[in-house]
């Protein structure tokens, strides 16, 4: 039996060799047992354009597009096949699309330089020439290793990418494409290290700062992204992409004023750049000027229709209300497969809740399951996994462990940990108790999860940590406490007490309180099906992939259940569970006691918490800025129908 890979290997070399109807059958009998193999429909729309059969082409096409959106190679091949019908609009639209989405991709740039120089376009083919140029200078293992990272095959791309430079540690492009390599591993502090020395060995290579700019704004090094983006904006001023950069580092520093100057700025001269006006959306909604907010997507949505960031901002707030237009409009771009992954995600998010506002469950759900599923795939998270990550830490964190630490760590009291699962209330507990005079609201900070991360250690096999826990010395917990006072510094106003808002600390409570012992640890819970069901509704920006399954949500939060019973019976009293249906039900009595268990006096600005002014900027942002009300609860029972796999998940031990 012949296998795929030989399969594509024989008919790629029928068309090398000018048989094109023999590569074309290859392909199809591929097809017939895999009708979305991907290379096979490259194949055969290679195939059909050299025999001239070009409506037959453009089906392999839309089926490719359809299977693999972002593949740069099809829409190079697209652009090929448009330029042979005489079509050069459509053409140049696909060799962009094509660089877009692979930017290795010579023969696109050399074709857009070719249809702008026919368009009387000097510079624009200009650019693309220069672009061609930069790629074929290159060694030709660094174009092979962008070729293999922008189609998705990273671990190829990574090995290539180590073997050249283990030849040449210093170049910077090698340096620069296996930091990205890391980013989309999530190993983010090694993409740092690599931009880091890659920008100390060419200070003046623009693309090198602006990727060490987004690795230090994902790491939450706010102030130091913003050094970097400033050093940018004083090399020039004028220079739209370096004030946008800069608005928003500002922005992510609680500098608005300044992140509205800029983005006004980039707009006077880019009026209509959706990018632009949906980041100003996000400054503005994160400032509780919704009607401003809404304004600036709409004006995004009215510059690129098809533009999914701006329409799911609009879902993400909560409380829009979309038109019976906008629901065709989103109903129609949702149906396409030629849009970037990405859009076609917002894009789905949005029309689920545009639908759920309608009463249109079924459909609803459908669009939220295709979001979902969609995620799901781009991502490597396995609940099997997660569940042995956590049995290891009752496993390792016995109450002995605590015992034998007793006294140690550093014994700062200012942090609150607010912690559980995402949606779960936490927003709301973190608004009333930062509506106090003395705790201030931050962020979800990531440290205490690049605490855990670093003591994983980097060797082959099993992670150190949280056995290694046993090895710390009572010097090295109270180091680690210590820079976790300094290191969060940056976030606070100057409030003695502080909130960490980090949901996924839940699964660390044993190292805050080695670390930390005079911390606060609030658990903030909410009803089980009502929890999943809104996770699995809202999109998160990273660090959340169990949401995007309702069976991998349900085992989760079932999970998270058992390890809290678990800090509670070795960490007696350290956490405090807050039940969000109790704070609905006695808003004040609840509040009294989390002021309590802080050790701070009641103060009547908490029961109002909704006029508290403050940056909030997670999903929930302005559903803090009203009134408590209960218009999230058993809105899960509305999709009861489809929630079969998370019952069944959450019966194994949920409470």
């Amino acid at each position: 039996m012949v296998s795929e890979d030989d399969g594509i290997k024989a008919a790629k070399a029928a068309l090398q060799a000018g048989d094109f109807a023999g590569g074309l059958a290859l392909a199809e009998r591929m097809l017939a047992s895999d009708p979305a193999d991907g290379e096979a429909l490259y194949l055969a729309a290679v195939a059909c354009r050299y025999l001239q059969r070009h409506d037959e082409a453009r089906r392999f096409l839309d089926r490719l597009h359809a299977a693999m959106p972002e593949y740069g190679r099809a829409w190079q091949e697209t652009g090929h096949l448009a330029r042979a019908e005489g079509k050069p609009a459509e053409a140049l639209s696909a060799f962009d699309r094509a660089t877009r989405y692979n930017p290795a991709l010579t023969a696109s740039w050399r074709a857009q330089e070719a249809l702008q120089g026919e368009r009387g376009a000097p510079s624009e083919a200009a650019a693309a020439r220069a672009q061609a140029d930069r790629i074929e200078a290159l060694p030709r293992e660094l174009v092979a290793v962008m070729h293999h990272l922008h189609e998705g095959r990273l671990l190829r791309a990574e090995e290539f990418c180590r073997h050249y430079l283990r030849r040449h540690p210093k170049d910077v492009e090698g340096m620069r494409l296996l930091a990205e390599i890391g980013k989309r591993f999530g190993v983010l502090d090694d993409a740092e290290f690599l931009l880091e020395s890659a920008v100390a060995f060419d200070p003046d290579n623009v693309q090198l700062r602006l990727d060490y700019i987004e690795i230090l704004r994902r790491r939450q090094k706010f102030e130091r992204a913003r050094t970097e983006a400033e050093a940018l904006h004083e090399r020039e001023p004028d220079n739209p992409l370096f004030q946008s950069h800069l608005a928003i580092e500002s922005m992510q520093t609680g500098d608005y004023d300044r992140a509205f100057t800029l983005f006004d700025a980039v707009l006077e001269k880019l009026p209509r750049d959706p990018a632009t006006l949906t980041s100003r959306g996000h400054a503005l909604k994160t400032t509780g000027a919704q009607d401003d907010a809404i304004a600036s997507y709409r004006a995004a949505i009215a510059a690129r229709p098809d533009h999914g960031d701006a329409w799911y901002a609009l879902a993400n707030l909560k409380t829009y209300r979309f038109s019976e237009e906008e629901i065709a409009a989103l109903r129609g771009h949702a149906g396409r497969h030629d849009l970037a992954f990405a859009d076609r995600v917002y894009l789905s998010f949005a029309l689920g809740k545009a639908l759920e506002d309608r009463e249109n469950y079924a459909d609803s759900f459908a669009a939220y399951r295709e979001g979902n599923d969609l995620k799901r795939a781009q991502t490597r998270y396995s609940a099997d996994a997660m569940s042995a990550e956590l049995a290891r830490q009752r496993e390792t964190c016995e109450a002995s462990l605590f015992e034998r630490h007793a006294g140690e760590g550093y014994g700062a009291p200012d942090p609150i940990f607010i912690l559980g699962l995402p949606r779960a209330g936490s927003t709301l507990l973190e608004q009333i108790l930062a509506s106090h005079s003395r705790i201030d609201g931050t962020l979800e900070l990531p440290n205490i999860l690049a605490f855990a991360h670093r003591l994983r250690g980097r060797r082959a096999g099993a992670p150190r940590y949280p056995q290694v826990l046993h090895e710390l010395t009572g010097e090295q917990l109270r180091q680690l406490g210590k820079e976790y006072i300094e290191d969060t510094r940056i976030h606070r106003q100057g409030a003695p007490f502080f909130i960490d808002k980090m949901p996924n600390n839940f699964r660390h409570v044993g190292l805050i309180h080695l670390i930390l012992p005079n911390a606060k640890i609030i658990d903030a819970r909410r009803a089980p099906m009502d929890c999943c069901f809104s996770g699995f509704k809202q999109l998160f920006a990273e660090g959340q992939e169990f949401t995007y399954g309702l069976t991998e949500i349900g085992r989760y939060y079932s999970d998270y259940v058992e390890l809290m019973a678990h800090w509670d019976a070795v960490l007696p009293g350290k956490v405090l569970r807050v039940q969000h249906e109790d704070v609905l039900d006695d808003l004040e009595g609840e509040t009294r006691r989390m002021l309590d268990f802080v050790g701070v006096p009641f103060e009547e600005q908490c029961l109002t918490f909704h006029k508290t002014e403050r940056a909030v900027r997670t999903a929930s942002s302005e559903q803090v800025r009203r009134p408590l009300n209960r218009s999230g609860q058993n809105a899960w029972k509305n999709y009861e129908p489809w929630l079969g796999d998370l019952k069944i998940a959450l019966s194994g031990g949920a409470s």
